[in-house]
């Protein structure tokens, strides 16, 4: 187990409860905060210290993990902070440029800065198997590298500050247009009366093959998108934070899979993603 150590934890949402939850089952003191209070009673009655500001969550802790739902609630919560001695550890999806815009106020403020984001869904945080990606000073790194261990099975540091936030953003592109591939065959195929369980069985043994498409196969076929891992909208953002950082790459394919996301979200609010197979 990692040292014990006083973590801040700002944001408790659907990805940031397991994980904060985690921290707290390997033994570590965390004090959490969340903008809607009711999303931290459940850590509360797993010991976790809740607090009713970020400041309060903050002040005592050596670590301060973010996972926001964007740039801008993460800047909106780490401004005015008192982050001297403190390292921020920032695992939202967000832009390379808006992730070095948090490095710099995070320096500021007198404290030091890691991205972190990470691959995986509720079941990897909760059991700890998340994919880390971490960017920012190798030192850095290992000194906080206990404590993502806590958090994932795989921990890489791909380079400087930018460059993890920029690999996060190349792997949801992929679960955006994989999903939007599958949905388009599973719809084909249903259209010819082709039976799914032989396409799936053809389709497992070809190199053509990703696991995500079994994940999504029986919400596609149940036609049931509730409840959420991962919902359209937050996918929806990650689309556009990859074309607006993704200059001299012809995004014509990405928008065609925008606008079909944009399609089923209108009747698929705060749904899974993969309501796309009904656009």
């Amino acid at each position: 187990m990692a040292e014990r150590t006083v973590v801040a934890w700002l944001g408790t949402g659907l990805m940031g409860a397991p994980m904060a939850a985690r921290l707290l089952r390997q033994g570590h003191v965390v004090r959490v905060w969340n903008r809607t209070a009711e999303k931290t009673a459940p850590l509360a009655e797993q010991g976790a210290v809740v607090t009713t500001t970020p400041a309060e969550a903050v002040q005592e802790a050596e670590a301060v993990f973010t996972m926001l739902r964007d740039y801008a609630a993460t800047r909106a919560v780490l401004e005015g902070q008192k982050l001297a001695g403190k390292t921020v550890v920032q695992m939202a999806t967000i832009a390379p440029g808006e992730s070095r815009r948090l490095q710099t106020l995070a320096e500021e403020q007198g404290g030091r800065y890691l991205e972190a984001p990470v691959l995986g869904s509720i079941p990897e945080a909760e059991s700890g198997n998340l994919i880390v990606m971490a960017g920012g000073d190798e030192a850095l790194f290992r000194r906080w590298l206990p404590l993502l261990r806590s958090l994932g099975k795989e921990i890489h540091r791909i380079g400087a500050v930018g460059q993890a936030a920029a690999l996060k953003l190349a792997l949801n592109q992929l679960i955006a247009s994989l999903t939007v591939a599958f949905a388009t065959s599973l719809a084909y195929v249903e259209h010819h009366g082709i039976d799914v369980d032989r396409f799936m069985a053809v389709l497992r043994q070809s190199a053509l093959y990703a696991p995500t498409f079994d994940k999504k196969l029986p919400r596609m076929l149940s036609r049931d998108f509730a409840n959420p891992n991962f919902p359209t909208e937050h996918l929806l953002k990650d689309i556009d934070l990859f074309l607006e950082s993704a200059p001299g790459i012809d995004p014509q394919c990405l928008k065609a899979v925008r606008r079909l996301y944009r399609k089923a979200l209108a009747g698929h609010r705060f749904e899974d993603y993969s309501c796309v197979f009904e656009a």
